[in-house]
């Protein structure tokens, strides 16, 4: 079979796999092609590639979904292949057809092995014959709310519910009970038509204390097929992972044979050709059972090209032009450790995303990062919420956690709200370095329990002075007369300067004198073995309790982010001059995020129980319920569906029943 050479690439996705496919292209001597939604004009990626075609729209449908837009800039530019990357149309098959049929080379799997895989029901149909253990499981499409009773019934609760296609958790419910069942369906069912265009769901047996366990696969156009070892991806939340590694911890060697002849056998059976991974859970005792076959490049592909060597990406440009395998990839070698995080923007408590301005983005390059973003960029409403991929490599894996824990610390994080302080709870965790970990981890270990302590009073007070000071700095520095006095003089040194700064729910005041004798004092109380050797609007150098640090201070939009050995902090400067706005009226249910209202359940005047679901915002392809907080009447509704709202906005205002 002869190469056909692949000159010029056209990447129909967006953000950091847009720029990590760029990466190999230019080592490749492959030019690149990228496109974009209106939101994303001003992203990295758009700017990285030698050629960009807009697509316009906003969502996903009016862009990256939208077939014949892609295959039009395929044309335009003058791109002879096509990408797909991963999410969006990488597991359509129509997609891979339509980009066929346009005389383009699809850089994935063919069609028939999409089409095999792309629906879990039809693989794990096939999977059965093929001999390849699955869990058991039942159909839902055309079935009636008792006949889906009745299955459920018949598998035995907790049940899941997924998506037949896509997946990254979307689409996915876990039922406890017969009583939660039908609304549960219905919600995936609708989550997962908005996010992959397709609302079949199926029920299938959820295993209790699985670990989820992935292979990479990779096929060519020659009739080889291999395994390049195994991914763990335990760690979740909301069925998505945030922390994978490779080698798991707990894969021995003949469990690793025994899930890899699998994994082939799983790929010689749709006659895979590419990249793609096998996903297995395997049960406590070591029982593990197939769940999918993701038909592209995933998310966590970093951890497996740190410790084989292999350029993933490369392997599957240089499948997609007809060659071979090469030696390095059919006989693969394995060595160190390697584990990846997952940075997303998002209230690490509820897992709920945020959006908003990202100010400072800065990640120490000692490690691998791939991201979409940077200092500046906007997080928006549209799409996945991930920030980055922070990896990092070491010859053992207590090694590689200690050091992505200590990166993401001393990261430089601004504006939108990160779930940095999490990854790093869990990295520490003594359950995680012993490989302790299943999917029920983060059950067992909530967030409010994992970050109790992360950024401890005496911190947060320190870090408020630090800001002072910084302010202060800042107010001399930009003084238009008595340049030569210092910062933070009064005439009066018995009066101390004062500034407030709110911080999470609550409001710190700090008092400061910086003459002879200086004093610092935080709500009134002093702060003792305080001593500032220099202060200036960006960063602040002083002792405190005998230790010298230096804190790295930024001002933006009114907030304060003070960064430091101890940790990271947010403040807003309380202006001196209170804002006379009027307080929510009781009862309000406010938008805990930006996000589109696509659905409202009630009217005003409506009478509603405790718990009641009012109304479903949708939020970067998740839903989110907005519920009664107590029975009552809803005294007004402020949004209809459809609407866009900002976080914080009124969605509607609930009367407490007396």
């Amino acid at each position: 079979m002869s190469a056909r050479r692949i000159q010029k690439l056209l990447i129909a996705n967006r953000g950091e796999i847009a720029l990590r496919i760029m990466r190999t292209c230019r080592v490749m001597g492959i030019r690149t092609v990228a496109v974009y939604s209106e939101p994303d004009e001003p992203m990295p990626f758009v700017r990285a590639a030698d050629e960009a075609v807009a697509l316009g729209g906003a969502s996903p449908k009016e862009s990256y979904l939208d077939v014949e837009k892609l295959v039009h800039a395929a044309r335009v530019s003058g791109a002879d292949a096509v990408h797909p990357g991963y999410g969006f149309l990488s597991e359509n098959a129509d997609f891979a057809r339509r980009v066929g049929d346009a005389g383009l080379t699809f850089v994935g799997p063919p069609p028939t092995a999409i089409d095999a895989m792309g629906s879990k029901l039809g693989a794990r149909d096939i999977m059965t014959r093929a001999g390849v253990p699955v869990v058991p499981g039942a159909e839902l499409s055309g079935a009636s709310d008792a006949e889906i009773s009745a299955r459920a019934e018949a598998i035995g609760y907790p049940v899941l519910v997924k998506a037949s296609f896509g997946g990254g958790g979307r689409g996915m419910r876990v039922v406890e009970s017969a009583g939660d069942l039908l609304a549960a369906v219905a919600s995936a069912r609708r989550e997962a038509g908005s996010a992959f265009g397709n609302d079949t769901v199926f029920l299938e047996r959820y295993v209790t204390s699985p670990r989820h366990i992935e292979l990479q696969i990779f096929g060519d156009m020659h009739g080889n097929a291999v395994h390049l070892f195994e991914r763990e991806c335990s760690i979740q939340r909301r069925h998505q992972k945030i922390i994978e590694e490779a080698p798991s911890p707990v894969v021995t060697e003949a469990l690793r044979a025994q899930m890899g002849a699998a994994a082939v056998t799983a790929a010689k059976a749709i006659g895979y050709v590419g990249a793609g991974t096998v996903e297995f859970i395997v049960a406590p005792g070591g029982e593990f059972f197939f769940l999918e076959v993701n038909t592209r490049l995933q998310v966590e592909h970093p951890v497996t090209e740190a410790i084989t060597g292999l350029d993933l990406v490369r392997l599957q440009l240089l499948v997609a032009q007809g060659e071979p395998l090469p030696d390095e990839a059919l006989r693969p070698t394995r060595r160190g450790h390697a584990i990846e995080a997952r940075l997303y923007a998002e209230d690490p408590h509820e897992y709920l995303p945020v959006a908003g301005p990202l100010h400072t983005f800065e990640v120490p390059d000692d490690v691998r990062v791939d991201s979409g973003f940077e200092s500046g960029s906007v997080v928006g409403i549209h799409y996945d919420s991930m920030l980055a991929k922070v990896i990092a490599y070491a010859p053992t894996r207590a090694e590689a956690a200690q050091h992505l824990a200590s990166v993401l610390r001393r990261s430089r994080l601004h504006g939108v709200v990160t779930n940095r302080d999490l990854l790093v709870a869990i990295l520490e965790h003594p359950e995680f370095g012993e490989g302790k970990t299943d999917t029920h981890f983060l059950q067992r270990h909530p967030p409010s329990a994992l970050l109790e302590g992360v950024e401890p009073e005496s911190t947060v007070r320190l870090h408020a002075l630090v800001a002072a000071l910084a302010a202060q700095a800042q107010n001399r520095a930009a003084a238009p007369t008595l340049q030569f006095a210092p910062t933070g003089f009064r005439n009066n040194p018995s009066q101390l300067q004062r500034r407030s700064f709110t911080h999470k729910s609550r409001t710190l005041e700090i008092g400061y004198w910086l003459g002879r004798g200086a004093r610092f004092t935080v709500d009134g109380a002093p702060l003792e073995d305080v001593s500032l050797h220099k202060a200036s609007p960006d960063a602040v150098d002083l002792t405190a309790g005998g230790v010298r640090r230096r804190y790295a201070v930024a001002r933006h939009a009114g907030g304060v982010w003070v960064d430091s050995a101890l940790g990271s902090s947010a403040f807003a400067e309380v202006s001196p001059f209170p804002d006379a706005a009027a307080e929510l009226v009781t009862g309000s249910l406010v938008a805990p995020m930006p996000g589109k209202v696509v659905r409202v359940n009630v009217a005003a005047g409506d009478a509603v129980k405790k718990g009641a679901v009012l109304l479903v915002l949708e939020a970067m392809k998740m839903e989110h319920a907005i519920a009664a907080p107590a029975a009552g009447t809803v005294a007004a509704l402020r949004v209809k569906a459809g609407d866009i709202v900002a976080g914080g906005d009124v969605l509607a205002v609930v009367e407490a029943a007396t």
